[in-house]
């Protein structure tokens, strides 16, 4: 069960506060807002669903899944070979940016907080072989290696992930606070279904299906003026 300490350490972890600086990504959703694929509230609600059901959202879940239980077990060298699968896995330039300067972040502030021998031997392997570390498997590892149960860790990773793109869409349509809010409520259901999907999936069915976003992305890598990293 998840305990009280469990609980506050997700409200940390995956905080905007976090310094992972996630409020710099817009996940290819800035090329969206400036080819007008993305202009409103509910836009914006579909264009996050969308992440979440069939792109990164989906792929990100299994990782995750597939982290925790490698971290449960204490199989480092296994996590090290996840990190390196979840590394090949990102489709463009930029979403490969925005997973690993997450990923380096993370890792970097929680050996600061939480040290621990399960997270120094796998810092120790990604260095070794000079791997960067991926958002979603060291999230993963790292709420295994702090007890804190899979499917509400990622409740709360996801619900960071949808969170984000809202927050982006706000500052970039843009979007009062209000309508943003109704977009995250309504993105519950979206947010309900990709856990469960990705609690479920066989991790050798890994994969996505969202070349819009895949796209977006790589529009991005050369749209004249940005406010965001990806």
């Amino acid at each position: 069960m998840l305990t009280t300490d469990g609980l506050m350490r997700l409200m940390t972890w995956l905080s905007p506060s976090f310094p992972v600086g996630s409020y710099t990504y817009s996940h290819g959703l800035e090329f969206a807002v400036e080819d007008g694929l993305v202009t409103s509230g509910e836009s914006l609600q579909n264009w996050a669903e969308g992440a979440l059901l069939f792109g990164a959202g989906r792929t990100d879940g299994v990782f995750f899944c597939e982290a925790w239980a490698r971290a449960n077990n204490n199989d480092i060298e296994g996590l090290k070979d996840l990190n390196a699968y979840c590394l090949a896995m990102r489709p463009t330039t930029e979403l490969a940016l925005e997973s690993e300067a997450q990923g380096r972040a993370f890792l970097t502030i929680v050996q600061e907080l939480s040290p621990s021998e399960n997270l120094t031997r796998l810092i120790q392997r990604l260095k070794e072989d000079k791997e960067i570390a991926t958002y979603p498997v060291i999230v993963g590892a790292v709420a295994a290696f702090e007890e804190v149960p899979c499917e509400p860790a990622l409740v709360a990773y996801l619900h960071a992930f949808a969170a984000n793109l809202v927050s982006a869409g706000v500052r970039l349509v843009p979007l009062g606070q209000t309508a943003g809010q109704k977009a995250l409520v309504g993105l519950g259901m979206a947010i309900k279904e990709a856990v469960q999907t990705a609690l479920h999936t066989d991790f050798a069915d890994i994969g996505s299906c969202a070349p819009l976003i895949d796209w977006t992305s790589m529009q991005h890598e050369t749209q004249y003026t940005r406010l965001f990293r990806s």
